[in-house]
């Protein structure tokens, strides 16, 4: 597990240089990714599917991302880009069009299907932190006109 973590530590920070994140900030986004890679694969160690784990990470990512952000006083994406990184299912993916292509039609159907429930799982979990965050900030508020 600790060989994960490091290895998740280096992957996000490399990919928060590749990013253009300020260095001073790039170690942060680093530990988010460890954060998201821990909760991510504790959770269906104790007993939740691979899609909410990936619900939660994303949640813990977005609301650690935004109260960073608030915290350091810099833009949101700083930290959840290089943070949500873990949790993209890109090796689903490659095994879904690998199964496809392998005519084995059946297994590419099943693994296309969990991987667009994760992707949707995780963009819950941002869009649930998101409007945790927006409360009381007026959006969907009604305007008055002067007259």
């Amino acid at each position: 597990m600790w060989l994960e973590l490091l290895f998740c530590f280096m992957a996000t920070v490399a990919f928060g240089v590749i990013f253009n994140i300020p260095f001073r900030l790039v170690w942060w986004g680093g530990l988010i990714g460890i954060m998201t890679w821990f909760i991510y694969s504790l959770l269906p160690d104790l007993g939740l599917s691979q899609v909410n784990a990936a619900a939660v990470a994303a949640f813990t990512v977005a609301f650690s991302s935004h109260w960073l952000a608030k915290f350091k006083k810099v833009p949101v994406t700083t930290f959840m880009i290089p943070g949500i990184i873990p949790l993209v299912p890109g090796g689903r993916a490659y095994s879904s069009m690998l199964a496809f292509v392998e005519e084995n039609y059946v297994n590419g159907l099943g693994l296309g299907v969990e991987t667009l429930l994760q992707a949707g799982a995780i963009a819950g979990g941002v869009g649930f932190a998101l409007s945790i965050f927006s409360i009381g900030k007026g959006v969907g508020q009604r305007y008055e006109t002067h007259r």
